[in-house]
């Protein structure tokens, strides 16, 4: 089954439009302009409502991802939103304007948060053990810990770690187990060390480095980093989920890699495109996915 998953209705965060390789969204009550390559098409909207934006992202000369923001006098370069959902998943994240044009947040991903929050109190396991590879400001580590779960959560750069404790602590919980590390190191290790997790969440870049200069390519080292997963994942009690954000990067290479790796999980696999619709009814593509629970 070929899924579209996207952001459910969200108080505090809204795609008001897009195009022009452009996004307008609300975080809170602020207004952001920023690049969005996908969005190819025209804007919904007339330029004086993109002007309306508290922050504005340009990109610095010959550069693709670096720049710098240009903000309206009242808008602050941090600030916190609320997230919350009938479940009962209730979060806080502290947002910032970095050089990269990010924010701290992938508001595309709240389908999978829910998943994981759900998921995760379903697993048997009075504990359940939740791995968070590549996991950035940590949205989806919270899920998993307000669900109950003994959580690990990995990513190569430290200061994002603390821009994850950070969320933690506006989030009200604690507990978390923070690795620097290079992720495919750690899980070769975890697997030797004959460690099982209950839940395993991968959300790796198109290209990075580990802490120590390590190289990750993602269609060099997926393969092996969902080989290696299947070897962690409890056999009787586990959720699975992988997101990728990289241009180009088809879901049916995901369905290639996942029904060899996983043949067992497939009738029960979800696969397919996320994406947000703006005001204007335009689906941006952001990424494509692939979970599972047994």
């Amino acid at each position: 089954m070929y899924d579209f998953l996207t952001t459910s209705p969200w108080p505090d965060y809204e795609l008001i439009d897009c195009g022009n390789f452009q996004k307008l969204e609300r975080f809170g009550k602020y207004l952001l302009a920023r690049p969005e390559p996908q969005a190819i098409w025209d804007p919904h909207l007339p330029l004086k409502e993109w002007e309306k934006a508290d922050a504005a992202f340009a990109r610095a000369p010959g550069s693709t991802e670096k720049g710098q923001w240009r903000l309206k006098p009242d808008m602050p370069e941090q600030w916190l939103i609320d997230y919350q959902r009938p479940d009962g998943l209730k979060l806080k994240f502290r947002l910032g304007l970095s050089s990269f044009k990010h924010v701290g947040l992938f508001p595309e991903q709240d389908p999978n948060w829910q998943f994981i929050y759900n998921q995760t109190r379903q697993r048997r396991a009075k504990l359940p053990r939740v791995l968070n590879l590549f996991a950035y400001t940590g949205a989806a580590t919270l899920a998993a810990r307000a669900a109950g779960a003994d959580v690990t959560h990995l990513d190569s750069v430290k200061q994002v770690n603390f821009w994850a404790r950070d969320n933690m602590e506006a989030s009200q919980l604690d507990g978390v187990r923070w690795l620097v590390e290079d992720a495919m190191k750690y899980v070769r290790r975890e697997v030797k060390r004959g460690s099982k997790y209950q839940g395993l969440i991968l959300d790796p870049p198109a290209y990075g480095r580990g802490p120590n200069g390590e190289k990750w390519q993602l269609e060099d080292e997926l393969n092996e980093m969902l080989k290696l997963s299947q070897q962690l994942l409890d056999p009787e009690d586990h959720f699975f989920v992988v997101n990728l954000y990289s241009l180009g990067f088809s879901a049916l290479i995901l369905d290639n890699l996942t029904t060899a790796i996983f043949p067992g999980e497939k009738a029960v696999r979800e696969l397919g495109e996320i994406y947000l619709h703006d005001a204007g009814q335009r689906k941006l593509p952001l990424g494509t996915f692939c979970r599972f629970a047994v």
